[in-house]
């Protein structure tokens, strides 16, 4: 202990579902664990997400009849990123993620039920149309402590119901589309709120506790029954590397305080992107402009893990890629708002500054940031971009916090503030600032598409994912609809993400690597700390999730004993 002030076994940084459930895994292997957290809140930007994990093969999958394979995941993900990722890594993440969940799942009370959501580029070899996208058990705020539940980071607003009622993935998609049973299920959600009267008289927050915020909930219950310890408002400052190039340990900022922390079998890695460090994006992401506020990622996401990580000699692989992401800017919020699902819709579409579309806008979210970026030239910029609607969408589906059903006159001022409304296109276009004619041929052109059902241009509606948000009632196309009623509405896009997906090198037992690929011992990195085993691709719902928590497992069986000593520790 000489020049140490703190010492433990596995060292975590980062809250987020891959740094909890390393956590979860030492301290159930009677590891003495320390996780900390930059802010005051846990759960990182995991909490304010869907929560979907992708996990091929699992046995939730199988139970429903739904046949997988590892050597089809490795197929189709394979498919997706080229030669950007190491074969080992892949295969380690297909053939481990199920190890993973039923791992989990036997020292928690965290569940992963697999979902007919369909893989995001499905059309792929390997694709599947469902079943490898899983949804987490909701958890009653009532089991957890009042401080966990307190100082748990809630769901990000586009993930809620009217930005602030809970709902499970199951209820969001019929509730979205107007499917069969919408309105049954609205009844469900918005009883199950506001009765719970003895909450609405203290809070506006539900304890009815979904998506990612339900995985740290149910991961910190697990922390604090296997001894594992928690220090929030607790910052990475560096890493310390000794003589012998191992990383034995961190220097913590706490309470105003430098602590160092000796982590004598591993510091594990896990605090996020850099989506939120101007001077980072400026430096690695692509496009003419990269700003932190267009970003949804939670704003603690500063690179600082990379950043200590590069310090020690780690490599860094895929910084100018993210989990791209359509976004629009609510005045008065710090985070981009995501474009998840609404472009899909049958009824709206993106256009440029020029007044026309470049993309299938029913794609996935990370196809279409991406699209944005890429199509912004001097000539037809995208960045921003808007986005389209006519009265009929407006009355009909969600357009990010412009909700249906609520007239104009009643929604916020700053919701308010973040459209442009007019009688006629030609009308709408002046206020946007585009040409008119070329706005007026641009909606002309699509309403004919949709008479059809065939979009000409770009395909929208042909892919399985363009039609999981379709409205099937919407025929004969569910994802395209005449924009032809009055009022007209146009709101800014921008090219947003849900985290950066480039970090530190590392290899299939999330082992980090240094700038001659070999392995620096005593530290791994994963989750958006460490450059994604998803390349360039995003291939379906979970898919920063799953393999954060799939390479958590890994590197606590690297520092502290593989899978057989593993099993013989929990017997």
């Amino acid at each position: 202990m000489s020049g140490w002030d703190k010492d433990v076994d596995v060292l975590v940084i980062g809250t987020g579902a891959g740094g909890m459930a390393s956590a979860v895994f030492a301290a159930h292997r009677g590891a003495r664990t320390l996780i900390i957290e930059k802010s005051a809140q846990y759960g990182g930007t995991s909490a304010t997400s869907g929560g979907g994990v992708w996990i091929p093969c699992s046995d939730s999958a199988r139970e429903q009849g739904q046949e997988d394979t590892p050597e089809e995941a490795f197929t189709y993900i394979k498919a997706l990123t080229g030669n950007t990722v190491a074969d080992a890594r892949i295969r380690a993440f297909v053939e481990n993620g199920h190890v993973m969940k039923r791992a989990i799942e036997a020292i928690s009370d965290l569940r992963f039920t697999a979902i007919p959501y369909t893989d995001y580029q499905a059309e792929k070899p390997g694709g599947k149309m469902g079943y490898r996208s899983h949804a987490c058990n909701t958890i009653d705020a009532r089991d957890l402590s009042r401080e966990d539940f307190e100082n748990l980071r809630t769901t990000h607003p586009s993930a809620m119901l009217f930005g602030f009622i809970p709902w499970t993935i199951m209820e969001s998609a019929p509730m979205i589309t107007r499917g069969p049973g919408w309105k049954t299920i609205m009844a469900k959600v918005l009883w199950r709120y506001y009765s719970d009267i003895p909450q609405r008289l203290r809070s506006s927050r539900s304890r009815f506790v979904v998506f990612g915020s339900a995985i740290a909930g149910h991961l910190k219950n697990a922390l604090n029954r296997y001894g594992g310890e928690m220090w929030r408002e607790a910052e990475l400052v560096d890493l310390v590397k000794g003589d012998d190039g191992r990383v034995e340990g961190a220097v913590i900022r706490k309470d105003g305080h430098d602590v160092r922390v000796r982590a004598a079998r591993g510091v594990i890695l896990a605090a996020g992107g850099f989506e939120r460090n101007r001077a980072m994006r400026e430096q690695y992401l692509p496009g003419a402009e990269s700003r932190p506020e267009w970003s949804a990622g939670q704003e603690n996401n500063t690179g600082d893990g990379i950043t200590a990580g590069m310090r020690v000699g780690a490599a860094i692989d895929l910084m100018d890629e993210a989990w791209w992401a359509p976004t629009l800017n609510v005045p008065g919020e710090t985070r981009g708002r995501p474009l998840f699902y609404e472009r899909a819709l049958p009824g709206n579409i993106m256009v440029s500054q020029t007044g026309e579309r470049y993309m299938n806008e029913a794609r996935s979210y990370d196809i279409a940031g991406r699209a944005m970026i890429d199509a912004d030239r001097p000539d037809r910029r995208t960045i921003p971009s808007w986005i389209v609607l006519d009265s009929r969408f407006r009355r009909k589906y969600p357009m990010g916090p412009v909700l249906p059903l609520v007239p104009d006159w009643l929604l916020p001022k700053r919701v308010r503030q973040m459209y442009v409304k007019a009688p006629t296109i030609r009308a709408l276009a002046e206020k946007m600032g585009v040409d008119p004619d070329r706005l007026e041929n641009t909606v002309n052109r699509v309403n004919r598409f949709a008479a059809t059902g065939v979009d000409d241009d770009f395909g929208r509606g042909s892919a399985p994912y363009d039609r999981y948000y379709g409205d099937q009632s919407v025929q004969p196309n569910p994802n395209l609809a005449p924009i032809d009623e009055a009022p007209f509405y146009a709101l800014k896009v921008y090219p947003g993400d849900i985290g950066t997906k480039g970090g530190l090198a590392t290899d299939e037992a999330a082992r980090v690597l240094d700038t001659q690929g070999q392995v620096i011992p005593g530290l791994y990195a994963i989750g958006n700390n460490a450059a994604s085993v998803m390349g360039p691709s995003y291939p379906g719902a979970g898919s920063t999730l799953a393999p954060a928590m799939t390479f958590g497992l890994l590197a606590v069986q690297d520092c502290l004993g593989g899978p057989a000593e593993m099993a013989q520790a929990a017997q």
